[in-house]
């Protein structure tokens, strides 16, 4: 069999309102960096697509830099046909500003209403396109997390969803509920970012070979 090719993202992405200002979110990357490692392991073709973050580059993966939404989805929609698997763990930024000001906003000590648009849903499109990939999902949530969890699931036309919560985005360890689309599902102890993801990337494999984990193994 020959190596997997995995696509992963990771990070926040970036929307400006001005030069200077921007929204964003507080996505550490550190589990999409994990995830990236991970695949490394056990295949040489791994790209991984970061947002913005104080990590270092795993070692052997080609890091592709992005800021915004718009550059996430450019670079991952061109490498998509190419894929076996792909793993979106990047917290996308679901708006942006509808203008952007080309100079600093100033303060005038009047109200400021921004007007705001979506950005594309990079994994909903996936989803749309996808011709044999296996493509993974996060969740995260602040409340209902494994409903909301299951809905995108099903809405993305995802193989596999990883719901966490929104407090494990800055930590260093994670606590992750794996949902199927077949229906089956796999709730993880806390456990270190590096063991969360060799146990995403174990059900992984399973996924593209067609088996079910824990079978036979």
């Amino acid at each position: 069999m020959k190596p997997l090719r995995f696509l992963i993202t990771a990070g926040p992405t970036r929307e400006f309102l001005d030069p200077i200002r921007y929204l964003s979110n507080r996505s550490s990357g550190k589990m999409g960096y994990a995830i990236a490692a991970a695949c490394r392991q056990v295949s040489p073709h791994v790209t991984l697509v970061t947002g913005p973050v104080a990590l270092p580059a795993p070692s052997g993966v080609k890091c592709i830099p992005v800021t915004t939404a718009a550059e996430m989805a450019s670079e991952v929609f061109r490498r998509y046909p190419k894929a076996d698997v792909v793993i979106m763990t990047a917290a996308v930024c679901d708006y942006r500003p509808r203008r952007v000001a080309g100079q600093k906003i100033k303060k005038t000590g009047q109200r400021l209403i921004l007007e705001w648009e979506p950005t594309t849903d990079i994994l909903l499109e996936l989803g749309k396109r996808k011709c044999g990939q296996v493509l993974v999902g996060f969740a995260a949530e602040t409340v209902d997390l494994e409903r909301h969890a299951r809905a995108k699931l099903r809405r993305k036309q995802l193989d596999l969803i990883v719901a966490n919560d929104a407090r494990a985005f800055e930590s260093d360890t994670n606590r992750v509920t794996l949902l199927f689309a077949d229906g089956r599902v796999e709730r993880l102890p806390e456990l270190p970012k590096r063991k969360v993801a060799r146990e995403i990337l174990k059900h992984v494999r399973v996924l593209v070979t067609g088996g079910v984990a824990g079978a036979g193994e």
